[in-house]
């Protein structure tokens, strides 16, 4: 693992995946994968490799959304899941 970079903006003036109230059941996937953009750009910008998110409407929109805008390499991990891989003793 790299370094740890935070998005920006951050904390409460974190900007939204799209995904919210579990937008990926709703069947307006046009507008999901649009409101998704802003939060691709912000990861594009860091050039992060990865994403390390707790929450799980976030976790299916960003892998759902990934490959419409060129990132199919984006890791999204679960923070859980991150814990979990630094646990694992070589």
């Amino acid at each position: 693992m790299n370094d740890w970079v935070d998005l920006h903006p951050n904390r409460m003036d974190q900007i939204c995946c799209g995904g919210g109230g579990g937008a990926l059941t709703t069947g307006y996937n046009e507008e999901r994968i649009f409101y998704g953009r802003r939060k691709m750009e912000q990861i594009k910008a860091v050039g992060a490799q990865m994403v390390v998110i707790p929450c799980h409407s976030c976790h299916g929109q960003l892998n759902n959304i990934k490959a419409e805008y060129a990132m199919e390499d984006l890791e999204v991990k679960y923070l859980w899941e991150l814990v979990a891989d630094c646990m694992v003793l070589s």
